[in-house]
């Protein structure tokens, strides 16, 4: 019999930022998420860096940063150069959750991205990365499907613009149907700590941040249906949970901001640039120049803006994929590691983008000329005269005992407005006429949200500052379980009014 203060709803909305629910809350659009904001406490909520799905969600979920998981983006190498792989799970860490079940708590788990669920006492639903992961108990997803009469939504494909009404219309389907589950698993198996990731917003600020950035009377309908199903599903999943017991308390919770995205930084050919990277051809990827300088004057011209897309569509199609790599050449990290001379190479980026990774493979890197190539990579990127580089280190900004496994030095370029990118699509590093047909118009950052309410939490409530590593720590307190003392995180359980 689980013995708990009190019972916790966490509602994930991955990407999620004030700057865009703020003027939909004012409109109308956001009914429930804006009256658990006047209810309750609301506070920014930084990510940790880098601002991204997997290392931030990883982070929220053990209150542990990326130094102590050795988790720092979505790849982590495998292998020899230009080899990694998806990171698919932050064990062996310890989660909150794993926490409240060793202590008798029942608690149920929605669409982390995680490979695999694992026994917990309650369930786990994992998400993104397959329709196909293994649930816990493993014949959930079954009875889940068969119960709602359709398949549990996974990932959204890739966007392409001329099939917008069709990707909009399974987003918003996929946030409907993710909280009719998420409530029936609340109604049904009475969990004491619920938590349930929307990650479809994070996909569609990515795409569309442009159009959401509009005053809202000028956001295409389909958006601003697509987030008033995203409150209402976080409101049908809050009701059905309060249903199971009183003494309830919901988080809103997202893994960082958003935000534009206006130019592109290509690390390593910044590195090839400064003689840090080098090709055994002495230049490396002479074939491409020809096709990302018509890219990008393309872009200067009505004509060649229109056309990029659906060109662009086309060629990266299975059907066309290998025309496109015919004329464009090698891009990639992995394409081009072939090329890169290891034995003199000092420097490069992969698999992090914000990273910069001392080559390993380099017999004259001694323990010394690494400090100097530190330092000589640290002052150029500071100096750099075309933008505005952050130079972080690892060992300063995180702890832990897997640091590592963690870049030599961590880049965040023009406030993150400027996205960092590990390939060689271009001939120049900084690329400030961005052309938009490749990804979208949004990218992270780390202004995330928390809003809290329920019983006990004091309306208004100042919470001081914290931050996504808070989070852990404080529902542990709130339920009366006792945080870890290697935790990087800290409870504000006392501000918000909610110590057992």
């Amino acid at each position: 019999m689980s013995s708990v203060s009190r019972r916790v709803l966490v509602l994930g909305l991955d990407g999620g930022t004030f700057d865009l629910l703020d003027p939909l809350a004012k409109a109308g659009d956001l009914p429930f998420l804006a009256g658990l904001a006047r209810a309750g406490a609301r506070s920014v909520l930084p990510s940790v860096y880098p601002a991204k799905t997997i290392p931030a969600w990883y982070s929220f979920a053990t209150g542990r940063d990326p130094g102590q998981l050795g988790i720092f983006g979505f790849q982590e190498p495998d292998g020899g150069p230009g080899r990694s792989h998806i990171v698919r799970t932050f064990r062996p860490a310890s989660a909150l959750w794993d926490t409240l079940s060793r202590s008798g708590a029942k608690v149920g788990v929605l669409n982390l991205p995680i490979d695999a669920g694992y026994p917990v006492h309650g369930f786990l639903l994992p998400g993104f990365f397959s329709t196909a992961s293994d649930t816990f108990p493993r014949a959930l997803r079954s009875q889940i499907e068969g119960a709602l009469g359709c398949p549990y939504p996974g990932e959204l494909p890739v966007f392409r613009g001329r099939d917008r009404s069709a990707w909009m219309a399974s987003a918003t389907r996929a946030v409907e149907q993710r909280g009719r589950i998420a409530a029936l698993l609340a109604q049904r198996e009475r969990p004491d700590f619920l938590f349930v990731l929307f990650r479809e917003t994070d996909r569609i600020e990515h795409q569309m941040w442009s159009e959401l950035a509009r005053p809202v009377d000028a956001i295409p309908a389909d958006l601003r249906r697509f987030w008033q199903a995203v409150d209402g599903a976080c409101a049908q999943v809050d009701r059905a949970f309060r249903e199971g017991g009183s003494t309830t308390l919901t988080f809103v919770v997202s893994d960082h901001g958003h935000g534009a995205v206006r130019s592109d930084f290509l690390t390593n050919r910044w590195l090839a640039q400064e003689g840090f990277l080098k090709f055994r051809d002495g230049d490396g990827l002479r074939g491409r120049r020809w096709v990302s300088r018509a890219i990008l004057r393309s872009q200067r011209y009505a004509i060649g803006r229109k056309l990029g897309k659906p060109v662009a569509e086309l060629l990266r199609s299975k059907r066309f994929a290998p025309v496109g790599r015919a004329i464009g050449g090698a891009t990639t990290f992995e394409e081009t590691a072939p090329q890169i001379d290891w034995r003199t190479t000092l420097a490069y980026s992969y698999p992090v983008p914000e990273g910069i990774y001392l080559n390993p493979y380099n017999p004259d890197l001694t323990p010394e000329r690494r400090a100097e190539v530190v330092r000589e990579l640290s002052g150029r990127l500071r100096r750099y005269p075309d933008a505005r580089i952050e130079v972080l280190d690892p060992r300063t900004i995180y702890r832990g005992q897997n640091l590592d496994r963690a870049p030599a030095l961590l880049i965040r370029v023009d406030g993150m407005e400027t996205e960092p990118f590990m390939d060689f699509r271009y001939e120049t590093p900084l690329i400030r006429d961005r052309p938009s047909f490749f990804y979208g118009t949004g990218t992270h950052r780390m202004n995330g949200v928390l809003i809290a309410a329920g019983d006990g939490v004091r309306a208004g409530a100042s919470l001081g500052a914290p931050t996504l590593l808070d989070v852990a720590p404080t529902i542990l307190e709130a339920m009366g379980a006792t945080p870890a003392a290697d935790l990087a995180g800290r409870s504000f359980a006392g501000p918000l009014g909610v110590r057992p």
